[in-house]
């Protein structure tokens, strides 16, 4: 097979003596008897060249596939006990990269200090394959891919505002009350001004008139600790604040199903020691933290 597709590539029998460093007639020889084996002609030779026929481009395809499949478990085999090392780049969502994938990062750096990361932590959909990154984390259902995605754990979208904000306006009922309070909109969680709930099993969208629009979570959350209105975040994000009775989760009763959240990657089981190791690391991480799996 690795003859035959040798002549296939090179365009003749004396190129590919030369790649695999063997006679011409030692290539002649294996082809013959491929195609005696297979009980089909494979190549047209003629003085000048070398043409698959239908058979054997038919068979190429087959055989490329079969002998990168032999070629990855043989460097899967070699890598397996070989300690990582390289350039590892992973995208994140910004607060969520600071509190989770930040303090994996770190300490998978010390354990493996051959390995460099890249860590590009941006509140946007990031492209693996056009922006070369190894992993992403997504929060979010996923649309259909080649990529491949780890469920690490799930987040609510909650409301929130500040006890002393919900004494003064007083509490929400329904989505609809909404309308009358001071809202905080993140364009990080919420670019739409139109907030979807579920009422039952029905969904329920309501238009929402900010008093205040920030582009990151952070600042959403610093203003509804400040009494200002009531802002809608991912649970992780005000975890802390809920627990210390900084800010009350309103509404719980109509959030809508909690999202997923996926380490993304686009290495398969053969993958490179470094990658297939941090996947690891960095899921099992994910899903034994609570704030991911309550």
């Amino acid at each position: 097979m690795r003859v035959f597709a040798s002549v296939a590539e090179e365009g003749g029998f004396a190129a590919a003596s030369r790649k695999l460093d063997i006679s011409p007639a030692a290539v002649t020889r294996a082809v013959v008897a491929l195609e005696e084996q297979l009980g089909a002609r494979l190549l047209q030779r003629t003085t000048r060249n070398v043409r698959f026929t239908d058979a054997g481009r038919q068979y190429y395809e087959n055989v490329r596939a079969i002998l990168v499949s032999i070629a990855e478990a043989n460097e899967a085999v070699a890598e397996s006990n070989a300690t990582p090392r390289g350039t590892l780049s992973i995208t994140a969502p910004v607060m969520f990269g600071r509190l989770f994938v930040m303090p994996c990062l770190i300490d998978y750096m010390q354990r493996y200090p051959q390995v460099n990361m890249v860590a590009n932590l941006v509140d946007r959909v990031t492209n693996l394959v056009d922006e070369g990154m190894d992993v992403a984390i997504r929060i979010g259902h996923l649309p259909d891919s080649g990529l491949r995605a780890i469920k690490v754990g799930e987040v609510r979208r909650v409301l929130c505002a500040s006890p002393a904000y919900l004494e003064k306006s007083g509490t929400p009922r329904q989505p609809a009350d909404l309308t009358k309070h001071s809202i905080i909109s993140s364009s990080a969680v919420s670019p739409h001004t139109e907030w979807h709930f579920k009422a039952g099993h029905e969904p329920l969208q309501v238009r929402m008139d900010p008093r205040l629009t920030v582009t990151s979570n952070d600042a959403a959350l610093a203003a509804a600790i400040g009494d200002l209105g009531i802002a809608r975040l991912l649970s992780y994000q005000v975890w802390n604040e809920i627990e210390t009775n900084a800010v009350h989760v309103i509404l719980e009763d109509y959030e809508e199903e909690p999202w997923p959240v996926h380490v993304v990657h686009r290495e398969d089981k053969l993958g490179s020691s470094k990658v297939r190791s941090f996947i690891d690391y960095i899921v099992e991480n994910l899903r034994a933290n609570r704030k991911l799996n309550p």
